[in-house]
């Protein structure tokens, strides 16, 4: 298949509900606009921010070719499909209509904790069974296992359509060792809105954000003076997020960024058990902190 570009400024996008708790479409529709018209690069569809594990088939399903019709090829669209039973992604990724999804994001098998090797033979089956560009997803926080620099080059090295990394280790180091001596085609974004700036300074292509739910435009103008070399610039507007950003995670993901969303009237704050809103003090606190940047 033709490969699109993935740089820049990538959303991982929210879940809206309703009262009722059923996916809210309507909502949905107007936040996947708003990323069309304010320069959102690319989107991230049914990642952990979309709370996908609380999604029935039928409903990831029709999120997906819902934002696909509404995209329209404007910018490109990545879609999680990961798990930790490797023959469960193959079958999902072979028995899903997947016209329109330009990369498949796929993260590191959680819970049963497998070896390197494990992870290698993981990521090289699902590659051997699709030719959809794939997106490695290291984020070690929260499947208790860190895909290590050697073996996402092993990977990428032997399976041409593992395109991207998604870098949400927090662990600088290893990412700069996996920068500097990965293949050409293997592309390093951050998946810590904190760490953007490093990341890309030191070779990074984006950032698949979270914040971005919330203030696309601020953090398309960091990105953008990061490729402009206006280094000192984006560095003090990354500096500038460092207290909303603490507040946006201190009791978890996406339940901040909802709080956040509904202060700024983008979304109502209602997620799925066993996730639950934030307590009055960090919204209230998140209240505070939001007025400076909206």
């Amino acid at each position: 298949m033709m490969q699109k570009r993935f740089i820049g400024l990538g959303v991982a996008l929210v879940t809206p509900f309703t009262e009722d708790g059923n996916v809210d479409y309507s909502t949905l529709e107007k936040l996947v606009q708003m990323h069309l018209d304010c320069g959102t690069d690319f989107l991230c569809v049914l990642g952990t921010t979309a709370e996908t594990p609380t999604l029935t088939t039928e409903e990831k399903r029709e999120i997906r070719k819902r934002i696909i019709k509404q995209v329209d090829s404007r910018m490109p669209i990545m879609v999680g499909i990961g798990g930790n039973c490797t023959q469960a992604v193959i079958n999902e990724i072979a028995s899903e209509d997947l016209t329109g999804v330009d990369a498949i994001l796929s993260v590191v098998p959680y819970y049963n904790k497998p070896t390197q090797e494990g992870i290698y033979q993981h990521y090289r089956a699902i590659a051997a069974s699709t030719d959809i560009p794939i997106f490695l997803y290291d984020v070690p926080g929260r499947t208790g296992v860190n895909l290590l620099p050697a073996t996402a080059i092993r990977i990428a090295n032997e399976c041409p359509n593992v395109v991207g990394f998604k870098a949400a280790s927090g662990n600088l180091t290893q990412i700069k060792e996996l920068i500097d001596n990965k293949p050409a085609h293997l592309d390093v974004f951050s998946g810590d809105d904190g760490l953007t700036v490093d990341i890309m300074e030191a070779g990074g292509l984006g950032v698949i954000s979270v914040l971005g739910n919330a203030t696309p435009a601020l953090l398309k103008k960091m990105i953008d003076n990061m490729f402009a070399g206006n280094v000192a610039e984006a560095r003090k507007q990354s500096d500038d997020l460092n207290e909303l950003l603490r507040l946006l995670f201190i009791e978890g993901n996406p339940c901040g960024v909802k709080a956040m969303m509904e202060i700024q009237k983008l979304v109502a704050n209602r997620l799925r058990l066993p996730l639950v809103p934030v307590s009055d003090d960090t919204y209230a606190k998140l209240q505070q902190e939001v007025v400076k940047f909206i």
